[in-house]
């Protein structure tokens, strides 16, 4: 088995989409179920190389088969080999295994070493050597994974005993299809991504021009907040054949030059102090201070942030009500780091069951943080158009009256909409015919007739009696 091993380019769309297939909400929750780093489940989903256990792992619970989705060299060889050259290669293999064990564990004190150093000198020498013996580390890698991956086949192959063909042309993926609908996780994936046009024009213009500016967004429980911060974190960048035909894209004028950091304030990392300071630094690209407190965190962003960047923070009011180590001298350093010490380039977004100020007041909380959000997107319900244009994106579609009927009872609600048309799309995949889908889809959506306004409700239980 090689040591580490990647998803290859053409599966990673199918990965991404089997995350919300399988209900997780974002990475992190991904991670925390599992027990694996989020930068372990961040290389996996974007195609870097991670450890093979943890590919398994994590092929595993999304429900991919790890084999099919591992990225093979192209350029290996269509092999003849005997039993006499296999036992050649699994010596080679033990024997380069040695090798690996003990250039890995000599990369690893190299790294101990910079930890403790502080002396200049010694630790630009010990920064170049840990390179020179990284790539060694790496070439090291590359050929016991071409050695190990031959084995594998050959052991797995009905070819006879005496005769092994090893044969390592990726095969063709299979035709996967990416769900239609997503009704239990945020949408990650721009093209998936529908409405809000109002709102994103605001939310552009805010961070378009310099200095950037803070802005809010307000709505309530699956209004769909998370999704429209992973919006703008995603579309400006996103390659033009993975969104729809005509989908909106360049808003912003340079988007290359914008760095984006997305804080899950669920997430149990996040909920302290040095925590969060790390993983900001960390998407930042910044070295992390030891000890990375809130004096050290503000001279390395101050020093180092000079390209518009844009902190997204979701679910602020976790953050507020569950996390002390995040108190008022933390908030009053972030608004000091954004107006006063990042020459404009810095701004929050954040999400947000009511307004910023009105939480931080019903939270004990009174940083003037929370006044800098001059905008405030209020996110509900789609206009009509925004609702007709995600129903009429089925791959299957819809009868008219069904179309009427979906939006009546949806009262054009994002949730509703989802899960109205996944149950009737669910129905015409298998040719079904009859209405035994709406009473279903009214079912499902009573959980959430907190959004729909009483006489729709009232209306809704009696059509379903």
């Amino acid at each position: 088995m090689a040591r580490s091993l990647r998803v290859s380019p053409e599966y990673i769309d199918q990965v991404n989409t089997a995350l919300q297939r399988h209900g997780y909400p974002s990475q992190q929750s991904l991670a925390n179920e599992v027990e694996i780093p989020i930068s372990t489940v961040e290389s996996f989903l974007n195609g870097r190389p991670i450890d093979y256990q943890n590919f398994i792992k994590l092929s595993n619970e999304l429900g991919l088969n790890w084999r099919e989705i591992a990225y093979e060299e192209p350029e290996n060889p269509l092999i003849q080999s005997s039993k006499s050259q296999q036992l050649r290669l699994e010596k080679k293999r033990d024997g380069l295994q040695q090798v690996w064990d003990t250039q890995h564990e000599k990369v690893n004190r190299i790294r101990q070493g910079l930890i403790i150093e502080n002396g200049t000198t010694n630790q630009f020498q010990l920064e170049e050597q840990l390179k020179k013996e990284e790539v060694r580390l790496t070439n090291l890698e590359a050929e016991l994974n071409q050695i190990e991956k031959a084995l594998e086949l050959a052991l797995t192959s009905k070819i006879p005993e005496n005769t092994i063909q090893i044969s390592l042309t990726k095969t063709q993926p299979k035709n996967w299809e990416s769900s239609p609908f997503i009704t239990g996780a945020p949408i990650t994936q721009p093209r998936y991504f529908f409405g809000r046009e109002k709102e994103l024009k605001r939310l552009f213009n805010l961070l378009k021009r310099h200095p950037l500016q803070n802005a809010a967004i307000i709505g309530k429980k699956r209004s769909g907040k998370t999704s429209l911060l992973h919006y703008l974190k995603n579309i400006t960048t996103t390659p033009s054949e993975q969104l729809r035909p005509g989908q909106k894209y360049d808003w912003l004028p340079h988007p290359e030059n914008y760095k984006w950091v997305f804080v899950d304030l669920q997430d149990t990392r996040m909920q302290s102090r040095k925590g969060l300071l790390k993983h900001i630094l960390e998407s930042l690209n910044c070295k992390v201070p030891t000890p990375c407190n809130l004096d050290h965190f503000m001279d390395v962003v101050s020093e180092n942030l000079s390209s518009p960047t844009v902190i997204l923070l979701d679910e602020i009011g976790v953050g507020l009500q569950r996390c002390p180590e995040l108190d008022d001298t933390f908030w009053n350093s972030l608004r000091s780091l954004a107006t006063n010490h990042t020459r404009g380039n810095l701004a929050f977004v954040l999400s947000s069951p009511e307004s910023p100020s009105n939480l931080a007041r019903s939270t004990g909380h009174d940083s003037p943080f929370f006044n800098i959000f001059a905008y405030s997107a209020n996110i509900g319900a789609f206009t009509e158009a925004e609702a007709r244009e995600l129903i009429a994106s089925s791959p299957i579609p819809f009868p008219g009256e069904d179309v009427e009927w979906i939006l009546t009872h949806s009262q054009y609600q994002p949730i509703l909409l989802q899960i109205l048309y996944r149950e009737r799309l669910l129905t015409l995949e298998e040719g079904e015919n009859d209405d035994s889908w709406r009473e279903e889809g009214l079912q499902q959506i009573k959980p959430f007739a907190d959004l729909l306004d009483e006489k729709s409700q009232g209306k809704n239980e009696s059509t379903s009696n």
